[in-house]
């Protein structure tokens, strides 16, 4: 399967929702150079308020990521799992199907706290960046072929 796959989370807590941290925040790309092509496994960039919103790369197996990729047809159906915290999706938008060559940015948030209710309220975007096919290292600093927006509110 010639699939590329890059996970950017953006993680910050009320202390980032005005002001000059929320701008840092806000100013966060969607989309990073692949730290090389083709590409073993998921590239994932984590930009945290804890570390100034300083991008943080690693990678990871395609397993640990949060979809499901199958090759069907001559075409990639991309299925993303739900998540956690809210806001709550039980009307999800169904599977895209890819064709080669093509593109899809897919931006989830949520609204977590931990399992006591004992830490203050986090914050995520997770934005998903899949290409089907051979790619350049820049693939995902343009504009997908399809984009789905999956962004609800999160107070």
């Amino acid at each position: 399967m010639d699939v590329t796959v890059q996970l950017v989370r953006t993680v910050w807590t009320k202390r980032s929702r005005g002001g000059a941290a929320a701008a840092r925040r806000n100013a966060v790309p969607v989309g990073f150079p692949l730290p090389q092509v083709p590409l073993d496994g998921a590239h994932i960039v984590w930009v945290a308020e804890r570390h100034g919103f300083e991008p943080r790369e690693s990678r990871t197996d395609l397993g640990g990521i949060g979809v499901s990729l199958r090759e069907r047809d001559g075409g990639l159906r991309v299925f993303a799992h739900n998540g956690f915290g809210v806001p709550l999706r039980p009307r999800r938008p169904p599977a895209v199907w890819l064709q080669p060559g093509k593109w899809l940015r897919r931006q989830l948030n949520h609204r977590s706290s931990s399992a006591s209710g004992m830490v203050d309220w986090s914050y995520s975007l997770d934005t998903f960046n899949i290409a089907y096919g051979p790619v350049e290292r820049g693939v995902f600093l343009g504009e997908p072929t399809v984009q789905v927006d999956e962004c609800g509110p999160v107070r």
